[in-house]
């Protein structure tokens, strides 16, 4: 992924969050990624991968994280990171989920489905996760 990580200048959004926070965090997203003049398909795309990286990160990341957001070569690339245990299979969601199955599983398939490639690396020392997503034009 050429643009996994933006130069600071290129970042829209850069923004921590929590479970209270993430009404606020979508509005943000679609109000950046609709001035940055994404189509409407790609913006309800893009907040759906980030509202389910971020669950995630709330969910198995330690409570909190931080999401940032830019744009590059007509992709949205969404990054979300947090501070907790990381992703020990970075092929998760390649799969699709077993639909009878109670605790979750769908969120990073989903994500996958919607993006045009998912990166997923570990943080220093294999602690927290950085997940990004490239959300393509339609």
């Amino acid at each position: 992924m050429s643009s996994a990580e933006p130069l600071d200048a290129a970042v829209d959004v850069d923004q921590t969050f929590d479970a209270d926070g993430l009404y606020a965090l979508r509005a943000t997203l679609a109000a950046h990624a609709s001035a940055l003049g994404a189509p409407d398909e790609q913006v309800e795309h893009l907040l759906i991968v980030a509202v389910e990286l971020a669950t995630n990160a709330i969910r198995h990341g330690g409570g909190s994280g931080r999401l940032r957001l830019w744009r590059d070569n007509g992709h949205l690339y969404c990054q979300v990171s947090d501070r907790g245990p990381g992703i020990p299979d970075a092929t998760v969601g390649r799969t699709p989920p077993d639909p009878t199955r109670l605790d979750g599983g769908r969120g990073m398939w989903i994500c996958r489905n919607l993006a045009a490639r998912i990166v997923i690396d570990r943080g220093p020392g294999g602690r927290g996760a950085t997940v990004t997503a490239a959300i393509p034009a339609p």
